[in-house]
């Protein structure tokens, strides 16, 4: 999700600013329809820019790469999520507040987030080899390494030195994962065996559950 930073209080960003959000937004749709269609590996960024009409100077402006742009709603997602960290006060336990931090900006985002990120992990699966998931993994990584230093900065701790910060970031980023990988598969109550079944609201309560299995998972035993 775009930040709104240049918008004028109470109005529309300004013009310069919407038609920017259009192009990127028309690079992305057309990105995931022709990943669709043809693969991602057989299309071409040349394919992708003359179907937007735009030059490739112009895509570069928006995304460093092929692969940024196949996984832009994760991009969107984790950057929205920084954003409402950052501009939150950290009160009380840190696991409560980043939980609620994430599963805020899951139902702020656009109304056609979760399918624009359904395709995006199909996308992902078919690509064939490790390039996309690479590409996908790091992504979440530094959003994590971000997120440890910002929590860092706040409350006065060096994640550096203080492996419980490191830990933190290592909790919620897998709880984000697990959930939002079986709301993808259609796994667990209520979704039917189908993928992405229930939209955003069963991926929140996906991801609710899988916080909610922490504190088991760490008591967990082979007895």
């Amino acid at each position: 999700m775009e930040p709104g930073a240049n918008a004028p209080a109470g109005g529309r960003p300004p013009l310069r600013e919407r038609k920017k959000r259009l192009t990127r937004r028309a690079l992305v749709d057309a990105a995931l329809a022709l990943f669709a269609e043809k693969g991602f590996a057989a299309t071409t960024l040349d394919e992708l820019v003359d179907r937007v009409d735009v030059s490739k100077k112009t895509f570069f402006r928006y995304f460093p790469s092929k692969e940024d742009v196949a996984i832009a709603s994760e991009g969107e997602f984790w950057e929205a999520f920084l954003e409402r960290v950052r501009g939150s006060d950290v009160e009380g336990n840190l696991l409560a507040f980043l939980r609620q931090a994430l599963l805020a900006t899951l139902r702020a985002m656009e109304p056609d987030w979760d399918s624009r990120f359904l395709e995006t992990r199909r996308i992902v699966a078919h690509a064939g080899g490790s390039l996309l998931y690479d590409h996908s993994d790091l992504a979440s990584l530094r959003a994590q390494r971000q997120l440890i230093d910002m929590l860092g900065d706040k409350i006065g701790i060096d994640g550096r030195d203080d492996v419980r910060l490191r830990l933190l970031g290592e909790l919620v980023l897998g709880a984000w994962r697990c959930g939002a990988s079986n709301w993808v598969a259609g796994r667990g109550a209520g979704a039917e065996g189908i993928r992405g079944h229930g939209g955003r609201a069963l991926l929140a309560r996906r991801v609710e559950e899988a916080f909610d299995a922490i504190p088991a998972s760490l008591a967990l035993a082979a007895d």
